[in-house]
């Protein structure tokens, strides 16, 4: 069965003629030497598929009795470590602890939780929760639950439910029936009920989302996105423009990430591993794609000029190709 993590527009491909024992020893070796040999490690980490690098992460521990990612914690620093550390975490587990980072400490970091939230298909987000609580011995939802309230609070513990529509079919007279909902819920009302804007805008299905902006710009002669920055605010708002914005280009939307992650002094490296990481087999190309259209200069160029090292090493090949 095809993993729920996997696309056709990814930069990372299987290996062939793949041997995860060969592999195990090789990254086993390139370890154990005197000085690390970082050049191997990355380039087998690179040319595996995630899949791949589970059945590594498995031989390792079988033949050695230790744990993969722990090794590299050992070997390896900054945020080459944390990049490599990544790559050979399940995706789940991954977006798991991405999320639980993005909630610990001193302040959430919203921009992580909502980029994750909206970004993962329904089955994505049962296998996350299922992960966290594995991890954590917490539900995602408590954890959201005393991290975040109001209308945004309830807004993310419905896409964390992981009961979006997933289906391709559109319904015209449930996409006419919303926009009314939504416009009767909005513009046209003193006050805004923003259930209204949850319930359609976290449950619908994103081609099903599409039609209803068309929909509303015919009723209201606005685009949704107006309306929601006219009646909402903070982080709730936020949210729903980013809900707004992967119905209509999801890879526009994360090349957008990458563009804020990468441009301007200092580089968020959470957010460049995060998304180069576990996009890496779903939609990359496309990324890179929106990237270059819209920047006018490519992604690879962007990590060139802002990373370096091993780390940029890495980053750029996973990135798999300039523009």
């Amino acid at each position: 069965m095809a993993s729920i993590w996997v696309g056709h527009r990814g930069t990372m491909h299987d290996y062939p003629g793949f041997s995860p024992s060969v592999d195990a020893e090789v990254i086993r070796k390139a370890i154990r030497g005197i000085g690390t040999d970082e050049k191997t490690l990355i380039s087998i980490l690179t040319e595996r598929t995630n899949a791949q690098r589970q059945l590594i992460v498995q031989e390792y521990q079988a033949a050695y009795g230790k744990e993969l990612k722990d090794d590299l914690k050992g070997d390896l620093s900054g945020h080459f470590k944390q990049l490599m550390v990544a790559l050979v975490t399940p995706p789940a587990v991954f977006d798991a602890k991405q999320l639980k980072k993005s909630m610990k400490g001193t302040g959430t970091s919203e921009h992580a939780l909502i980029e994750i939230l909206t970004t993962r298909t329904s089955r994505q987000m049962k296998e996350i929760s299922q992960a966290y609580y594995t991890v954590y011995k917490k539900s995602l939802g408590d954890d959201i639950s005393s991290e975040t309230s109001g209308d945004f609070r309830k807004a993310l513990l419905t896409l964390a439910d992981g009961r979006r529509d997933e289906s391709l079919k559109v319904d015209g007279l449930l996409a006419k029936k919303d926009a009314q909902i939504l416009y009767n819920a909005g513009e046209n009302k003193w006050g805004t009920d923003e259930d209204k804007f949850t319930e359609i805008l976290c449950l619908r299905s994103f081609p099903q989302l599409k039609l209803t902006f068309d929909e509303y710009r015919n009723i209201s002669q606005k685009d949704i996105e107006d309306s929601i920055k006219g009646e909402l605010s903070g982080h709730f708002e936020d949210l729903l423009l980013a809900i707004v914005h992967c119905a209509r280009n999801m890879p526009a939307f994360l090349a957008e990430r990458l563009y804020q992650a990468l441009k301007g002094a200092g580089t968020d490296e959470f957010t460049l591993n995060r998304i180069m990481v576990s996009r890496s087999e779903i939609d990359l190309l496309d990324i890179r794609a929106e990237f270059k259209k819209h920047y006018g200069y490519s992604l690879y160029s962007a990590i060139k000029s802002d990373t370096s090292g091993d780390y940029e090493i890495t980053l750029l090949k996973i990135c798999g190709g300039d523009d």
